[in-house]
């Protein structure tokens, strides 16, 4: 499947690729990826058609807020990689993966993988650490400096929905150091792009 596999940025014209791999549920529950992009308060009082207009929207304005990947032709994993800047949430300071300096959540050169999301059929085959390489050749093309993941650890169900903030072991594998820890089970971790 390798072979197959092409990675693109999402931008204005791939939507309907976006649209069409998300599905009618929208990807986890209808949040069409906006979990770390508005505050909970904000996104849970929106209706799923208007989660989905604000990420049309975003992904309309640019820069490309992922990479989606496509087998044979057909939309079939996304990945959520962009600055750190681009997913708010991801910065809060309540959060597990806040920065480890304030700063580091406004400075364009430190990029996060946040979100990860494919077929069904597709889980458990590997895809996640396709998904995770294409994210961090992505940022390396885009001059990022520095990929933070906050992923979790020790997840025993390989469907868990919770996988959308990736695995551990899928992080370790590509050489992430874990930086910070301020949860059990949740780690901050960081790879560098520049040698």
């Amino acid at each position: 499947m390798d072979n197959d596999l092409l990675f693109e940025p999402v931008k204005a014209g791939r939507w309907e690729d976006f649209e069409t791999l998300f599905g009618p549920q929208g990807a986890f529950y209808n949040c069409w990826c906006v979990a770390l992009r508005l505050p909970h308060a904000v996104r849970t009082k929106m209706a799923a058609d208007e989660r989905k207009a604000h990420m049309r929207e975003r992904i309309k304005a640019g820069p490309p807020p992922g990479i989606l990947c496509y087998a044979g032709g057909a939309p079939v994993a996304w990945v959520q990689v962009g600055p750190r800047h681009d997913v708010p949430q991801f910065n809060s300071p309540r959060t597990v993966s806040r920065p480890l300096e304030e700063g580091d959540a406004h400075d364009p050169s430190i990029w996060a993988v946040s979100c990860f999301f494919l077929l069904p059929k597709l889980r458990g085959t590997g895809m996640s650490h396709r998904l995770r390489a294409g994210a961090i050749d992505h940022a390396r093309r885009q001059g990022a400096r520095l990929l933070e993941a906050c992923p979790i650890d020790h997840v025993t169900q390989s469907k868990s929905v919770t996988l959308c903030i990736g695995s551990t072991a899928i992080f370790d594998a590509a050489g992430f150091e874990t930086v910070a820890r301020r949860k059990d089970g949740r780690p901050l971790m960081r790879l560098e792009l520049r040698a």
